[in-house]
């Protein structure tokens, strides 16, 4: 793989594991209105995809009003910050800080491609928001994941080419994104989750930028 002159970071699941938080809180909401929802569900549809086509799955055979949708997302939304009000620089992935300082040393930009809209609240409480060049997040653009369009943003941000960028997704609809951009792709987890990744790594925990890079 070659050096990238930026290396745009997706966040939940990649520096911080709080897709676990994501899930307890669509679980509540689909358990309050009745509706069948496994955390199978939830890794197999709803890893790196917004609130709205969140709910719009898990309902998918229910009609629901617009009104209804606003109101779930928004309770849904209330569990998730209640839940990451605790969240602290021990919850960035282990060797977190090592890892993006060194990339930092290498004189490599860095930005953040969340389609979270608490992104920069996760940021803050793991005190590395200041490290990034930018951060695109679920308020920056109109189409999400697996649209190009917030990869592209970033690296707008970082003031990089997106051919000079590499990003780093665990979320199949992420590597889309990525590959759309124009931009090398490394996915962290499972190989099988994984089919246009042009890296996959199981993890970020104390992983070196050379091992990132490495072919």
């Amino acid at each position: 793989m070659q050096k990238p002159q930026a290396i745009i970071f997706d966040l939940d699941g990649v520096l911080t594991d709080t897709s676990e938080y994501h899930y307890r809180a669509w679980k509540r909401l689909a358990d309050e209105e009745g509706v069948p929802f496994t955390r199978e569900d939830n890794d197999a549809h709803l890893r790196g995809v917004g609130r709205r086509e969140s709910l719009l799955y898990i309902f998918r055979d229910h009609h629901i009003t617009e009104e209804q949708i606003q109101e779930m997302t928004d309770r849904k939304n209330r569990y998730y910050n209640d839940m990451i009000k605790d969240m602290s620089p021990a919850d960035l992935v282990a060797g977190g800080q090592q890892l993006l300082q060194s990339i930092r040393d290498a004189g490599i930009k860095m930005a953040i491609a969340s389609g979270s809209k608490n992104c920069r609240i996760v940021l803050e409480r793991l005190g590395i928001l200041h490290v990034f060049d930018g951060v695109a997040d679920g308020y920056s653009v109109a189409h999400t994941k697996p649209a190009p369009d917030l990869f592209v943003y970033a690296a707008g941000m970082t003031a990089i080419p997106t051919g000079a960028c590499l990003g780093v997704e665990d979320a199949d609809a992420g590597i889309e994104a990525i590959k759309s951009a124009g931009m090398q792709a490394l996915g962290i987890g499972p190989r099988y989750r994984f089919h246009r990744a042009d890296k996959i790594m199981p993890t970020l925990a104390n992983v070196s930028l050379q091992a990132m890079l490495d072919n």
